[in-house]
């Protein structure tokens, strides 16, 4: 028989137990009670940065709060990443990000301000893509042939522009893959190389597609051959780079969203629900129409492990690619 004392214990233990699984529950039910802050690390116009606004649209019409889109800009996505990471953990401020500051930013500096898998709590992934090898419309270069032939007379000579580690990475493997000699020249954001790429600052560049391929459209820009293993649905006759001749070559990139660690989970549970119907949402598939990206949800866990392993492969392509941190 149960004694009065140890009853009593039983009884008083379920309370509590019920009262945190209410509490948790309250608060997963009335978050956001205030405006969220989306932290981006690339410039307004990126790819990132189109699809915070059409995520935060769709939030604001869920809730009912504003959606504020903070460009951070600079370092690779390293500021907007430590800004993200010291943010307070109640899921107020949310680092909209890519495999730059999550997977490859470890691989390319010696030092990080911040630690991508212990200062985070994962939330859900966002989506991913492919990247545009462009050169100026009136640049001598028909063809991605004729790129390399351009490059392996004038080592050196020709340069390339990257705003993230997709772009800088790509250009590198693409360096490495096509055995030519190719100056890099960082630049904060894809935007901003875009602007000197059609100045003639620089000769080509690989980027996002959602960057990219409105210059393309707009007849600015020459787009000669696709990151990824299958072509672009937006651009049909543009074949992928392994097609033109660069055997071997794939090179994509993906969305997710993080908070800082220590967030309750109840919260990162109700921010997944609200970004995965976000991601469904007609601003947000206007985006991926537009960008020809690939809508892509995942639970928290299933992003943390996704992380682990694009961390993995991103330090392999890096360390073939024979780039140096810095």
């Amino acid at each position: 028989m149960i004694s009065l004392h140890r009853r009593r214990a039983l009884v008083t233990g379920a309370a509590l137990l019920a009262a945190c699984v209410t509490a948790a529950a309250g608060a997963q039910t009335r978050f956001p009670e205030k405006p969220i802050t989306f932290i981006v690390p690339f410039a307004a116009g990126s790819a990132t940065d189109q699809l915070a606004r059409a995520l935060g649209q769709s939030i604001t019409a869920q809730t009912k709060q504003a959606v504020i889109v903070d460009n951070k800009v600079g370092a690779g996505g390293s500021i907007a990443a430590t800004a993200a990471a010291k943010a307070a953990p109640d899921g107020y401020t949310v680092l909209i990000t890519t495999n730059t500051t999550h997977a490859a930013n470890e691989h390319l500096y010696k030092k990080l301000a911040y630690d991508p898998v212990k200062d985070f709590a994962p939330v859900t992934g966002l989506g991913k893509g492919g990247q545009v090898l462009v050169v100026r419309a009136d640049a001598p270069y028909k063809s991605v042939a004729d790129l390399v032939a351009a490059a392996r007379a004038n080592p050196g000579k020709l340069s390339f522009g990257s705003g993230s580690s997709s772009s800088r990475v790509a250009g590198e493997m693409f360096k490495q893959l096509s055995h030519t000699d190719i100056l890099h020249v960082p630049y904060k954001s894809n935007p901003n190389a875009i602007i000197d790429l059609l100045g003639g600052q620089i000769d080509l560049m690989i980027t996002d597609t959602a960057t990219g391929i409105p210059q393309v459209k707009a007849g600015k820009l020459r787009a000669l051959g696709y990151s990824s293993r299958k072509r672009s649905v937006l651009l049909p006759d543009v074949p992928t780079i392994d097609e033109a001749g660069v055997k071997g070559y794939d090179m994509g990139y993906w969305f997710a969203a993080y908070v800082a660690a220590g967030t309750p989970p109840a919260v990162v549970a109700r921010l997944n629900e609200l970004l995965v119907a976000g991601t469904k949402s007609v601003p947000a598939r206007t985006f991926y129409e537009t960008a020809g990206a690939d809508a892509w949800t995942t639970t928290p866990a299933e992003l943390a492990k996704f992380q682990a392993a694009e961390t993995e492969k991103w330090g392999r392509v890096i360390k073939a690619a024979g780039i140096e941190p810095e």
